[in-house]
């Protein structure tokens, strides 16, 4: 299954969660239009079904990462391998990609946004060009946006920003270089995912 590209904020209120966290970002709509997308959105929701519930969860951890469903069952797999609890370690899985990194740096105002500056290779991972956003960073990588692309107006923001990066990061957003000091612990998972219901999803799919 392919990425998904069509409006963001549909997707959004179809899950009940803002997918683009970022104040600015196409968040307002979702604001505005609190329910289900169609015409018959605005009645109340129907009671989901457990397999439902467990959809949806996986579903939003799919759309929050920018994921593929094939992506999304192999790294289920690296992690039902793992001694942590399956659905955190999964969800630990996506927090160490690249693209998400160079997110929670403050790099960058979406993941999308920060997946298409690796895909165009505006970032350098221990000193070498990275255009692959999957790529799992470790304790001890560095990563920053290449001197070339710093000057432009695409970074102004991040570099004013007063952004405080999650531990595992050391970020110097005035520079656009980070340094990873740790792992994400569970403050640093995307709490509106509740990865138990991820992990009964799959445990009946695999």
């Amino acid at each position: 299954m392919s990425r998904y590209t069509r409006p963001i904020t549909r997707v959004s209120r179809r899950l009940g969660v803002i997918l683009f966290p970022n104040p600015g970002s196409k968040s307002k709509s979702f604001n505005k239009k609190n329910f289900k997308p169609g015409m018959h959105g605005q009645k109340h929701f129907t009671q989901l079904s457990e397999f439902n519930k467990q959809l949806r969860e996986k579903q939003k951890a799919r759309f929050l990462y920018g994921i593929t469903e094939r992506q999304s069952r192999n790294y289920f797999r690296l992690a039902s391998k793992s001694s942590e609890i399956t659905g955190f370690q999964f969800l630990r899985l996506l927090e160490q990609r690249l693209d998400n990194a160079v997110f929670r740096a403050g790099f960058a105002s979406t993941r999308p946004q920060a997946r298409q500056m690796v895909n165009h290779g505006l970032v350098k991972l221990n000193d070498k060009k990275a255009t692959i956003p999957s790529i799992q960073i470790h304790v001890g990588d560095k990563f920053e946006i290449k001197e070339k692309h710093k000057a432009s107006k695409l970074f102004d923001e991040a570099k004013k920003a007063k952004y405080k990066a999650p531990k595992w990061l050391k970020s110097d957003q005035s520079s656009l270089k980070c340094e990873v000091t740790g792992i994400p612990d569970k403050d640093d998972i995307e709490q509106i995912i509740e990865h138990h219901l991820i992990t009964e999803f799959y445990s009946k799919q695999l």
